[in-house]
C-alpha cells in the first residue's frame, strides 16, 4: 500500500473515497466499496497481523517519511486506476480547535485496516489554512481533478467540504459531473436502529459498552503499544502485568478493568490468542500518577519488555475503584481473572 502526504508522489489516476475515516468502521467500508469496484482497481488483500506505530507490517507498505516511499512508488501500468482513500491530516477538529484530537485509529492502524479492505493508496491531505479556505468548486478543481486526477469519487451522504463546510455531497456530485466524473453517494449505515459513526463508537467506548462499539466497528477495538517497565506492583501481588506505552493520540475507553485478548508473534504458537485482564486508569489504591494501561496474561508467563502487543477489547468487567488494602486489591484481581475467563471462554 502506498501512503503519501505530498501531491508530488500521488499515484494517478485515482478512484477516491473522501472523508476522515477515523475508526475505519462498517459505515466507512461502505463508502470505500465503490472505489474497489472500478475497472482496474484492487479487489482484496490478504489479512496481516497488527504492527507497531511507524513500522511496516503489510507487504508493499511505504510510509510517508520513508526515503523509499518518496523515490520508488509502485506503479501498476498505464490504464490502472488506483483505489485511493483521501483523508485529512491533522483531523479538521484538531486544526480548528488548536487542541489535540484523540483517534480511534492511529495512522498505522488506519493503514492496516484500509489495506485489509483492498485500498491501494492513502493520501493524507495536509489540512491547513489554504485547504480550509478552498470553496467547494475550488476543492473539486484543484484537489480532485488536478492533483488526484479522480475518475470516480465516493462519499457518505453527510459529507461536507470546502470553506466552512459549505459543500454537500449533492453539490459535489453536481460539480464533478461537469468534469465527467461520477460520484457515489453512500447512504448512512445503521445498526440496531442507530447511525454508525465515529462519534457513536467513541461514546460507547466511554460508557464501557464494548459490545456496542465492536459491533459498529465490525471488529474488536484494539490498543497497540510497547511493553515498558512499570513499578512491578502486579508481580509483587502475584499478577505480573505488561505495561503498555500507547501512541499519545490513541483514544482510550472508560477507565476500569476489561477482559481482553492479546496478539503478538511470540504468542502465535498458542492455540488461540491468550486471554488477559487489562486495567486502564490511575491505580488509586497505590496513589498512581498518570493513566496506565496494564495487561495480565492468564496462564502465560515470559519476558515481553520492548515488545509490541495488540490488545483486543472484548468485555468491560468493572469500573476503576480504590481498595482499602493491597490484600483487598489482590482478592479483587483474582475475581477479575475468573470473570475474564468466563466472558472469554478461557479454561484454567
Amino acid at each position: 500500500m502506498w501512503v503519501t502526504s505530498s501531491f508530488a508522489t500521488v499515484l494517478t489516476p485515482t478512484a477516491v473515497a473522501l472523508g476522515n475515516f477515523d475508526g475505519v468502521h462498517r459505515g466507512h467500508s461502505q463508502v470505500i466499496k465503490p472505489i474497489l469496484q472500478q475497472p482496474g482497481a484492487a479487489q482484496s488483500i490478504a489479512m496481516t497481523p497488527p504492527f507497531p506505530e511507524g513500522q511496516g507490517g503489510i507487504e508493499g507498505l511505504r510510509l510517508p517519511n520513508s526515503k523509499e516511499n518518496l523515490e520508488r512508488p509502485i506503479r501498476l501500468g498505464k490504464g490502472h486506476t488506483y483505489s485511493t482513500v483521501a483523508t485529512f491530516n491533522p483531523h479538521p477538529r484538531e486544526f480548528f480547535s488548536g487542541q489535540s484530537w484523540n483517534l480511534l485509529t492511529t495512522r498505522s492502524e488506519k493503514v492496516q485496516q484500509l489495506s485489509l479492505l483492498g485500498v491501494e493508496q492513502l493520501v493524507l491531505l495536509p489540512f491547513d489554512r489554504e485547504l480550509a479556505s478552498l470553496s467547494p468548486q475550488e476543492f473539486v478543481e484543484k484537489i480532485l481533478m488536478q492533483q488526484l486526477q479522480a475518475t470516480h469519487v465516493s462519499v457518505g451522504e453527510d459529507f461536507h467540504f470546502g470553506h466552512r463546510r459549505a459543500g454537500t455531497a449533492d453539490e459535489l456530485k453536481a460539480i464533478a459531473s461537469s468534469y465527467g466524473v461520477e460520484v457515489s453517494i453512500v447512504s448512512l449505515q445503521m445498526c440496531q436502529g442507530e447511525r454508525i459513526s465515529s462519534s457513536s463508537i467513541r461514546q460507547s467506548l466511554l460508557e464501557g459498552d464494548i459490545s456496542k462499539a465492536n459491533l459498529r466497528l465490525g471488529r474488536p477495538y484494539t490498543l497497540t503499544g510497547v511493553v515498558v517497565k512499570g513499578q512491578q506492583l502486579g508481580r509483587k501481588l502475584g499478577f505480573p502485568t505488561a505495561n503498555l506505552q500507547l501512541p499519545p493520540e490513541k483514544f482510550l475507553p472508560k477507565h476500569g478493568v476489561y477482559g481482553v485478548r492479546v496478539h503478538h508473534p511470540t504468542l502465535s504458537s498458542l492455540a488461540s490468542s491468550p486471554c488477559a485482564v487489562m486495567n486502564i486508569g490511575h491505580r488509586p489504591t497505590v496513589s498512581g500518577i498518570g493513566v496506565t494501561v496494564e495487561v495480565h496474561l492468564l496462564d502465560w508467563s515470559g519476558d515481553l519488555y520492548g515488545q509490541t502487543l495488540t490488545v483486543s477489547l472484548e468485555q468491560f468487567l468493572r469500573p476503576e475503584q480504590k481498595f482499602a488494602s493491597l490484600e483487598d486489591l489482590k482478592r479483587q484481581i483474582q475475581v477479575d481473572c475468573e470473570a475474564a475467563r468466563a466472558v472469554l471462554g478461557c479454561r484454567d
